[in-house]
């Protein structure tokens, strides 16, 4: 039976996301986040922000979170723009 709530989005363009962690990441990190800017919050959180390629390259990422053994309090997509038709190539037969 498929999934009435399942969410399709072709889109080959990364999308900028926003991972929350509990406490400070060290700057050695760094590495291990690539592509991904680190901003440490007033609060003792961290902001783990930057453009991700894909579900695969996400779940890469919350992996890594994982094994670190950092608390994981949240991930947002922050940018997401639907193309305008406009943008969209037309092709003609």
């Amino acid at each position: 039976m498929p999934n009435k709530h399942q969410i399709k989005i072709e889109s080959n363009e990364p999308m900028t996301y926003q991972i929350k962690v509990k406490g400070h990441l060290e700057p050695q990190w760094t590495d291990w986040f690539t592509d991904l800017t680190i901003s440490l919050e007033e609060n003792g959180d961290t902001l783990l922000t930057g453009p991700v390629a894909d579900q695969a390259a996400l779940h890469g990422f919350l992996k890594k979170i994982r094994d670190l053994g950092i608390p994981l309090l949240s991930v947002n997509c922050i940018e997401y723009v639907q193309p305008s038709k406009s943008d969209i190539k037309q092709f003609q037969k």
